[in-house]
This record gives C-alpha cells, structure tokens and sequence, in this order.
C-alpha cells in the first residue's frame, strides 16, 4: 500500500487483540520513536529496544518485554544480530512484522543487508505469523520478500497505488526553468509550509541550503556526510516545524514520517521509479492536496552512471542502469502522470484528471507565477486554523515531539471548519480519539470557544 494509506493498522489493531508482544523491525531509529511517541499518545503500550539505549534502559525494557507489559515493541534489524535474538525465542511473540520489506530484497530500491539475516526468525519464534510491508514492492521484489521470510504461499493484499492528492508535475530542464531562483520564489510563495527538496550529491545540497538560507528561507541540509548529531538536529527542527525546508539526499528518506509536507521537489532526478515513489510518498500523508515536481534531464541520468561505475556486481550495477534509464522515460512519456507512475507497479487506472500537470493543462512555469490555487484545500477559519497551530506547536514542544503527533493538520483544519465546543463535538471529529481528547481536549476547546 502507498506511504501514509495506512500499513500501520494492519498490525496496530492485532497488537491489542493478540495475547502476547507485537515485534516490528523496522529500519530506522529515529522513525521507531516518532511511531513509538504516537502510539503512546493513542493509549497503546510501546516501545523501542535499539542500541541507541544506555544499558540500564535497555535491560529494563527487555525485562518487562519478557514480563508480557508491552503489545508492541520496535527493533531494527542490526539488533537481531545479537543476544536479543536468542532471547525472544522465550518470549510470548503473537507476531512479527517486517516494515520497509522492500530492503531485504538485492533488487529492492534500498537494500539493507541486515534485512537478509531475519531468515529463518519465523521458524526461531516457533512458526509465528509473518507480516511484510512495503509501499513500494514490484512483483518481482514481492517474490523475493517471500522467499527471504521463508513464507509458505502467504496472503497478499495490494492496494491502489494511486495518491490523488498528489499533484505530479514533470519539467525538463534545459530551457532555463527549474533554475535555484525559481525554487526560491516556489519556496517564498509556500512560506510557513513544510517541504522537502532532493538533490543527488552532498555538495549541491550544501550549497542549495545555504543559497536559499541566504534569501531568508528557513532552511537546512541533510545528508550521510553530516554528524549525527547536526543530522538529527536538523530532522528534529524541521519535524517540529522550526524550519519549512529540508535540502537532502536519499539519505533523507524513510526517517521522515511527518504528516504535513506540502510539497516535495526533486531537483535532480531520482535514481529509480521506486526510490521516486517512496520520495513523493513523504508528501501529504494527511490527505491535504501536495506538490510533488520532477525536475530531470538526461545529463541526470549519466550522472546516475558515473556513481553506478562502482558497483562491483555487473548484474546489480546494469540494473541499476535500467533504473536510473526508466525514470528519464517515465518523465518523458505523454499523457496522465499517475497512470504512467503506478503502471510500474502492475496497476491500471484511468486518467487522474487533476492530479498531474498533464490532465490539468498546467506547467513547472505556473507554479511559480502569483496567481496560484491552493488546490481545494478544505474551507476553514484561516485566523483560527493558525491559532489551533500555535497551540499544537506549544503542546508538543513541551512534551518534546513533532507537532504532528499532537494533531496533524487535516485534524486542525477539520477542527476550524466544524468549531467543536464540547468533548462530544471533539471527539466526532475524524482524527480525534479518547486518548487524544483525554490529552488535548480542554486546551484545544479552549481555543475553539474563543478563549
């Protein structure tokens, strides 16, 4: 299923059912808390056991992992490696749930090879349901993911990969559009909104962040280069709504889980049609309408090759060639964007209609000009939708997590729309639940009553 449509639920709602612990791997520490931190927030029992733990934490969690008090508990892959592996063999594991499943697969987008080893944990674990997730798998990495997790003929379910509320559009350059001034005027005109642009080497990044810092824009690099701590800072900021841009690599990928990014630019192109949909999935996970811009060009692509040259396996290394090549055809090629973009995954729809710069008769040049649309972006109080945002962002800085963990901005804006004045007018608004009213629910209604 697509980024942000709802993967989690499929194991969220067994773990409160199941009698014993939920174990997900999942590839990224600083994803695990994020998921951990809201879930909290939804009255679940959770936690992360990762080697960014001191001892003392570490040893008490997997203490209380073996007393059955957690329905979920977070590993990543690297830390199945160890003595946590031989212990959760006497542990009550109803069942094991790998996320990003595309990783353990050689002909996967992100390749991880830690994900290889996790063969044979079903069987380790007593025959425990396996349960794989990914958003971007073709058929032929699906078939590897089985392989991998020693399944024996699983269930599979797939659904739309279609995101109607992404609005693709595609622009070669060349022609002197696509330009750092045109980002910046995009960036200017979308001020206070979160966004993401990628650029292929650590350099470009650089220098893109601070030519736009330059300008007065908020925003700041990220890439493998970077200390971790200066990486971290930087996502935590940009989660937190403290900077609208993150100027990135891939390297900035499945650690971002943040609900309201309005627009996410490629402005050089991605190295497969994979890797573009996962990128292009960090957009709109709230359902609000979302940007996504494909700036490419063939001098792209054969920079793509000059990295691949050192990939040792030919096999690997002319795959990837393939790759990086279909997504030059894939940005080429006429008609609908959407139709094009989930073909690659062996799905038909009809034209989108409006959600691509083909069907709508639009271009790269009018995202840039002043008049703009704000995409039908549900009607609501303006004045009072930033009120209820300034809230939020007080509430999670004080409970020190991303302000979308409080209430994502669909959430907000329906809340300024329907002006709830009571807990039962709360709580029916879609987004809302006890935990959240019990949590939130009188300082937001505060606000909402116009105190």
């Amino acid at each position: 299923m697509p980024t942000g449509a709802g993967k989690s639920l499929t194991f969220q709602i067994p773990a409160r059912l199941l009698a014993g612990t939920v174990l997900v791997v999942s590839p990224l520490i600083s994803l695990m808390k994020d998921q951990v931190d809201a879930l909290e927030r939804n009255g679940f029992r959770a936690t992360v056991i990762n080697s960014s733990l001191d001892w003392e934490t570490r040893r008490d969690r997997v203490r209380r992992l073996a007393a059955g008090e957690y329905e979920l508990v977070y590993v990543a892959p690297e830390g199945l490696e160890g003595g946590l592996r031989s212990f959760l063999g006497g542990v009550r594991v109803s069942l094991v749930v790998v996320d990003e499943a595309h990783c353990i697969s050689e002909w996967g987008h992100d390749f991880r090879p830690a994900y290889r080893r996790l063969r044979g944990l079903k069987q380790e674990l007593g025959g425990v349901p396996i349960l794989a997730l990914t958003a971007t798998a073709t058929r032929r990495v699906a078939g590897d993911i089985i392989r991998q997790l020693g399944m024996v003929k699983p269930d599979g379910f797939k659904g739309s990969f279609f995101r109607s509320n992404l609005v693709i559009t595609a622009h070669k350059k060349g022609d002197g559009r696509g330009s750092r001034k045109d980002l910046l005027t995009y960036a200017r005109r979308r001020r206070g909104e979160s966004g993401i642009i990628y650029m292929l080497t650590r350099k470009n990044v650089e220098s893109l962040a601070e030519f736009l810092r330059a300008a007065g824009v908020r925003a700041v690099p990220y890439h493998a280069g970077l200390e971790d701590g200066v990486r971290a800072r930087h996502q935590d900021a940009f989660a937190r709504d403290e900077v609208d841009i993150v100027v990135a690599t891939i390297a900035f990928g499945m650690g971002i889980d943040k609900s309201n990014v309005r627009y996410v630019i490629h402005r050089e192109m991605p190295r497969s049609i994979e890797g573009y949909y996962q990128e292009i999935g960090r957009a709109g996970r709230d359902g609000l309408p979302s940007d996504c811009i494909l700036l490419y060009s063939w001098a792209d692509v054969l920079a793509h090759r000059r990295v691949q040259e050192g990939i040792e396996d030919g096999e690997l290394r002319r795959e990837a060639g393939r790759k990086s090549t279909a997504v030059y055809e894939l940005a080429e090629a006429p008609g609908c964007r959407h139709q094009r973009l989930v073909a690659h995954f062996d799905e038909t729809i009809p034209a989108c209609g409006t959600a691509c710069d083909s069907c709508r008769g639009t271009s790269f040049t009018d995202l840039i000009q002043p008049a703009r649309a704000d995409h039908g972006t549900p009607t609501h109080d303006g004045e009072l939708f930033e009120r209820l945002r300034a809230l939020r962002r007080a509430l999670a800085d004080a409970e020190g997590v991303p302000a979308y963990i409080v209430f994502s901005d669909a959430v907000l804006a329906r809340l300024a729309a329907v002006r709830p004045i009571d807990d039962a007018g709360f709580l029916a608004v879609p987004g809302v639940g006890p935990a959240k009213l019990a949590r939130y629910g009188e300082a937001f209604l505060r606000v909402l009553r116009g105190g």
